[in-house]
């Protein structure tokens, strides 16, 4: 990778966020031994990152917490909430997959908070404020399929569980929903994109989507788009280490409403797509007749 400061096997998904004019990810990278860290890389146009050359979320090698993160942490995502920068992060370690959340206040010092899930749960995000008084984060238990809502009243134990969006026969995506970027808050509703995975004869086939939540009840699913908002087409998004794969972890909105997505290309490279946020809606309601 000549792009890095520093040799690496891989590098892909990255959490956004722009604060003060200056574009910000949190990127998953492996190392050459396989485990996975989170960097921060800065830039001034959005396109022209650097990337740091020490990790700011890292695994463990001793201690409780390297049971749960000994592999990697990975697949970063961030909100402004309370003050703070959260981010909700994937650990894995030998008994799978769990949820991690660490907050910052100037993504140079970082406090890992807890392991907020139960086993085998990924793909996790906050919203950037409470919903009736509580915390909530929509995530993807890993043996199933669905996206789900959970709520908490001090970050930290979660419950009020249910079911969100699914699946759907015989659409983009038929076998495997997850969340991507975290949610905005729109003139809709919730705004937020989300993967969708079917199953080929050469193997997952991963597109994006999105889809709009109701603002005060965002169990509720208000549209959703029955054709993926991006595709694998380029070489880069069709070969590497996961082929045939787009994945986010978060956009950046812009003031004029111009969108920043920033994606993983087939768990190689990152790659940046660009659009509106009137243009994402509109695909959503206008596509709203199978939710």
């Amino acid at each position: 990778m000549d792009d890095l400061p520093f040799p690496c096997a891989d590098i892909c998904n990255a959490g956004a966020i722009k604060i003060d004019g200056e574009y910000l990810l949190l990127v998953t990278i492996q190392s050459l031994e396989g485990f996975y860290s989170i960097y921060a890389a800065r830039s001034q146009d959005g396109y022209h990152f650097t990337v740091e050359d020490q990790p700011v979320l890292a695994p463990t090698s001793q201690g409780p917490r390297a049971i749960y993160d000994r592999q990697g942490t990975l697949d970063a995502r961030i909100v402004p909430l309370d003050g703070h920068y959260y981010i909700s992060y994937d650990a894995l370690g030998r008994h799978g997959y769990r949820l991690g959340l660490a907050r910052s206040k100037d993504f140079r010092t970082f406090e890992q908070l807890a392991y907020v899930s139960e086993p085998d749960t990924k793909s996790g995000t906050l919203f950037p404020r409470k919903i009736k008084g509580k915390y909530a984060r929509l995530e993807r238990p890993w043996e199933g399929s669905s996206i789900w809502i959970s709520y908490s009243t001090d970050l930290e134990y979660w419950g009020w569980s249910e079911v969100i969006m699914t699946p759907r026969g015989g659409f983009w995506d038929c076998d495997r929903i997850g969340v991507a970027s975290p949610p905005t808050l729109t003139r809709a509703g919730w705004l937020f994109i989300y993967y969708g995975v079917k199953q080929t004869s050469a193997g997952p086939l991963f597109r994006l989507g999105a889809a709009i939540l109701d603002a005060r009840n965002p169990a509720k699913v208000i549209g959703r788009t029955n054709v993926p908002i991006l595709s694998p087409r380029e070489d880069y998004e069709r070969i590497g280490d996961l082929p045939n794969l787009v994945y986010s972890c978060g956009i950046i909105i812009e003031s004029t409403g111009d969108v920043k997505l920033y994606y993983g290309a087939s768990n190689s490279c990152i790659a940046i797509g660009t659009t509106t946020v009137e243009t994402l809606l509109a695909a959503c309601l206008e596509q709203a007749g199978a939710l």
